[in-house]
């Protein structure tokens, strides 16, 4: 797998174990979820992949509630509080890179986070993700320019 791959699966993972148990602090779960790919994948992190891991991590909760509102209005049909959860935070994750890690292009974002989805999620989960994250994506767009 590669590097920020690796980094965005352990954001990933983690963002969901602190979704499915409120009961855990985020610091914790994501010290264990960057042991355990360590361990499973059989390779050594590096500083900054640990810290773009960290940064996607902390970025994501702290955004939660602007970002389910750009996913809301992207998905109407959809509230974000009924979504699958891992449909839901890979839908964070990604709109979270897209809105604050300017450095990380749009293709690679969406591409991302469809993986993830049809790695952790449902049949349809990488159609669904694609779908609402090019329209998040097309919004951001036309309100640049």
């Amino acid at each position: 797998m590669q590097p920020k791959r690796l980094a965005r699966a352990v954001a990933f993972q983690a963002l969901f174990e602190i979704e499915s148990r409120p009961d855990r602090e985020s610091e914790p779960v994501l010290q264990d979820r960057l042991q355990a790919m360590e361990d499973e994948e059989n390779v050594r992190l590096t500083k900054p992949l640990i810290s773009l891991a960290e940064r996607l991590v902390r970025g994501t909760i702290e955004h939660r509630d602007e970002l389910d509102q750009l996913i809301g209005r992207a998905a109407p049909a959809f509230p974000v509080d009924q979504m699958a959860t891992t449909d839901r935070v890979a839908l964070e994750l990604a709109t979270y890179e897209l809105t604050y890690e300017r450095d990380i292009p749009v293709k690679v974002a969406i591409n991302e986070a469809i993986e993830l989805a049809k790695t952790y999620g449902g049949e349809n989960s990488g159609r669904f993700v694609n779908g609402v994250l090019g329209t998040i994506a097309a919004a951001a767009r036309s309100a640049e320019s």
